[in-house]
């Protein structure tokens, strides 16, 4: 700046300062007293480095400004203020203001301090709005005068005043504070910064050492430093107490035997704790190496480089204390846990809203749950299970081969990472279950190409390392495509290559006699055989039969592989079972198959079959009945020599016999129709349309156990008809009983009628006849031996027992069906209603029992 500038610059200064001296633009005088000691004091003011503490912005300043003004009711001085200083912003070029902030902020804060000092003694005086006091310098004496203007003087508020110090004071005040820290502290603070730092790396200080009894590190009691700076070493050496936990569990970690007590997740965790360690480790060292420089005093703070305080180290341990504590907290959690679930507690821990805390978490994880991916990506794209270590949510054991679906692989829950869902672990399970049944099950390796074509949609790769924390999208896309290939190619093996359909009907049409030729000439053939008693009869026999049956009926052009897992089956049984009892058919499910049909579930179509097999023995024996009425009852009319009472009692007891015989036969007719119709072709077609939208085993297991359960409770099978089961099957043997006692009486009938035909064969005829019945008339009950008067007295009384024995089952077969159908309305199934409505369709039931 050349003379001619510093001299307008003067001029300028002193036209400043005795304007803010007057009270009134009038009343500028610049011989005032106090004149010239204000003069020098702005002089200084402005030639000194103090800068403000706010940040240079002079739109703000003018927005504080107006805003001031506004508040105030000075409308029309706030728009003068905005409109001069738009003027002045935009001056520009020679001769203008460089820094306007400046400006602008020296004027408001003049304003501001002379507004504080309006109750000032002498409110023109320069000074109360530099910062001096209210009163002047000592009673208001000139600033040049006395000693007191040459000290430090406060105000009553307690603001240092700026003024002079040609006695350098200062340095005084500075060397009398050194000593006074000297006496107060037997230690430098450069030594505990040092011992501090030692600390935090886990190592003794020579006065900062570990105190296990609080366990903390603490400064020595018997070094006397103030109270403050041993709680800020107490603060600080918490990043020690820290550092010890974080490094003893990684420690520890590394050293524990056996290794499946840590596992690959656990020895991942501890990875990347020591690698964090690392970081802190590099920044000790630069914080070691700004702890050999000297701290300053507070007079040449100013000046002074790198060095290290207690202060400065709290600001320096800020960032580093957060993560150690996050990771001290993270060892306590995950001490006891492993695998899954250490990376799900760990997990839990990254839900922050801290930016940082969030950053070094998703860092962290992306470490720790590597394995735990590998382990999904090779389970998922390869059924491989690498769990050396138990870690992994899939648990496997060995089992036979029908029992690798449903009993090989399960969800260990514990082990289950809290950010894969449930259903995500689910489809996880199956997918690799999936390849696992067909590369052991069905030997087929056609699931390779499926799962690289899953990686390719999903947009991964098939390479280890393709998959990580935070990418659990692509986790879920990878997991969907695989599991989508993969199920669909197993049940295209499951359908086309084994036949599952084709053997589900096979069932249906022998196991649940749906094929009613071959049942009808199986019954006709094993019939005799079966009436004896159990422990007499031949497997390989019955087996001869059963090949016999299939070759007088259409089962013979069946696939030769399905007739051949056709088999008999003999039940155990005990002393009085009949082979009616014990006969069985029984269907060879084999690999993969006995995954679906399973012992169980072949036991359950046992059941069925044994149901179906006496429901269809009673309609065999009612049908066997006929055949023996039929032509009976026709020849009933010829016996023309009969006594009248006699020949009365007869009809009588055909008829009822008749129709004894036609309810029988109509409640069987209309429950055999109600179980193959109702309950079987309704339970298959819903079973083949589910087996069509299938997506995976899962759900065709799903519909094959649904159509069990469909004929199990429809059948009056499942363990809520019990009662009503055992009613059933008490009205089966009961006419099974009548089939007995019509058998009986038409044999009965049959001796009658030859004995009376005898009495008009030609003499030669009855002479062959005599001798004939003479051989006869040995067996006890025979009416030959008899005459004609005796023939009528025992056919007579063997009508009137027959007809009572009729009576008495009809008596008791009214009785049992009546508790039959009085329990068809309370059962749960609504289609056992509609059985109710077939059996009393007409409501003669009903109206035997009113209180239905």
């Amino acid at each position: 700046m050349d003379e001619e500038d510093q001299t307008k610059l003067i001029d300028l200064v002193k036209e400043l300062v005795n304007r803010l001296l007057a009270e009134s633009p009038q009343q500028q005088n610049p011989k005032n007293p106090n004149f010239e000691a204000s003069l020098r004091y702005a002089v200084r003011i402005l030639s000194s480095r103090l800068t403000p503490s706010i940040a240079p912005d002079a739109a703000a300043i003018a927005e504080s400004i107006k805003r001031r003004l506004a508040t105030q009711g000075r409308s029309s001085d706030a728009l003068t203020f905005s409109d001069l200083f738009t003027k002045f912003s935009a001056k520009t070029g020679t001769g203008s203001v460089n820094n306007k902030w400046a400006v602008v902020y020296l004027l408001k804060i003049i304003s501001d301090d002379r507004k504080s000092s309006k109750n000032a003694v002498n409110s023109s005086n320069l000074l109360p709005n530099f910062g001096l006091d209210g009163h002047g310098f000592s009673n208001g004496s000139n600033v040049s005068n006395g000693k007191e203007n040459k000290e430090f003087g406060w105000r009553n508020n307690g603001v240092l005043m700026v003024s002079k110090d040609p006695e350098n004071l200062r340095e005084i005040a500075f060397k009398e504070f050194v000593n006074v820290v000297k006496e107060e502290n037997e230690v430098s603070e450069e030594v505990i910064v040092r011992d501090v730092l030692y600390c935090c790396q886990g190592i003794d200080g020579r006065y900062v050492k570990f105190d296990a009894s609080v366990d903390g590190y603490v400064l020595l009691h018997s070094v006397k430093v103030p109270r403050a700076t041993r709680v800020m070493v107490r603060k600080l050496c918490e990043l020690g107490w820290l550092f010890r936990k974080v490094k003893g569990y990684v420690s520890e970690s590394m050293d524990r035997f056996p290794a499946e007590d840590v596992g690959t997740v656990g020895q991942a965790f501890c990875a990347a704790l020591q690698d964090e360690l690392l970081e802190y480790y590099k920044l000790l060292a630069v914080l070691e190496a700004q702890a050999m420089n000297p701290i300053p005093l507070v007079s040449e703070s100013a000046n002074a480089g790198n060095y290290l305080s207690l202060r400065r180290l709290s600001v320096w341990f800020a960032e580093p204390m957060v993560k150690m504590r996050l990771m001290a907290v993270l060892v306590d959690k995950c001490r006891v846990l492993r695998g899954g679930a250490m990376a799900g507690a760990i997990h839990l821990h990254a839900q922050h809203g801290d930016v940082l805390v969030h950053e070094f978490m998703t860092r962290l994880l992306k470490r720790v749950c590597s394995p735990l991916f590998e382990m999904v990506r090779s389970w998922v794209l390869e059924g491989e299970l690498e769990d050396i270590f138990a870690e992994f949510f899939v648990v496997g054991q060995p089992v036979k081969a029908e029992s690798l679906w449903r009993e090989g692989y399960r969800l260990h829950s514990g082990m289950l990472p809290s950010f894969i869902s449930q259903s995500l672990a689910q489809r996880i399970l199956r997918t690799g279950k999936s390849i696992n049944f067909l590369r052991v099950c069905c030997d087929d390796r056609g699931w390779a190409d499926a799962a690289t074509e899953s990686a390719a949609a999903a947009g991964t790769t098939t390479r280890r390392g393709g998959l990580g924390y935070g990418e659990t999208d692509a986790l879920e896309s990878l997991v969907i495509e695989a599991a989508k290939r993969i199920d669909k190619h197993l049940l295209d093996v499951i359908y086309k290559r084994y036949k599952f359909k084709e053997h589900c009907l096979a069932i249906k049409r022998y196991l649940l006699l749906g094929q009613g030729d071959f049942v009808q000439y199986l019954m006709d053939i094993v019939g005799p055989e079966l009436s004896e008693p159990a422990n007499t009869i031949s497997s390989f026999k019955l087996a001869g039969l059963l090949e016999s049956a299939i070759r007088s009926s259409n089962a013979q052009y069946d696939d030769p592989d399905i007739l051949d897992r056709l088999r008999v089956k003999l039940m155990p049984h005990g002393t009085g079972d009949r082979g009616w009892d014990v006969f069985s058919l029984d269907y060879d499910a084999r690999v993969p198959l006995d995954t679906l049909f399973t012992e169980s579930v072949m036991a359950r179509y046992l059941k069925i079959f044994n149901f179906l097999w006496k429901l269809r023995r009673v309609e065999h024996a009612l049908i066997g009945a006929w055949k023996t009425m039929k032509p009976n009852c026709i020849t009933s009319h010829l016996f023309t020599k009969l006594q009248h009472a006699v020949k009365l009692q007869l009809l009588s007891t055909l008829r009822r016999c008749q129709v004894l015989w036609d309810e029988m036969n109509h409640f069987v007719t209309n429950l055999q129709y109600y179980i193959m119709f109702e309950v079987l072709e309704v339970s298959w077609s819903n079973f083949s349309n589910e087996m069509e939208v299938a997506k995976d085993l899962d759900d065709l297991l799903a519909a094959h156990e649904k159509y069990l359960y469909s004929i199990f409770e429809k059948s009056l099978l499942g363990e809520r008809s019990q009662s009503l089961y055992k009613s059933l099957f008490l009205l089966f043997d009961l006419i099974l009983q009548f089939r007995s006692h019509a058998d009986r009486l038409y044999e009965g009938i049959f001796e009658l009628q030859s004995r009376t035909m005898e009495s008009s064969l030609s003499s030669r005829d009855k002479s062959k006849s005599r001798r004939q019945t003479k051989d006869k008339s040995s067996e006890p009950g025979s009416w030959l031996s008899d005459g004609r008067k005796a023939l009528t007295q025992r056919a007579g009384e063997f009508l009137r027992n027959m007809e009572q024995e009729l009576d008495a089952i009809a008596k008791e077969y009214k009785s049992l069906l009546e508790g039959f159908l009085a329990q068809l309305p309370v059962q749960q199934h609504v289609d056992l209603k509609f059985l109710l409505f077939r059996l009393d369709f007409t409501e003669f039931y009903s109206q035997l029992r009113p209180n239905v």
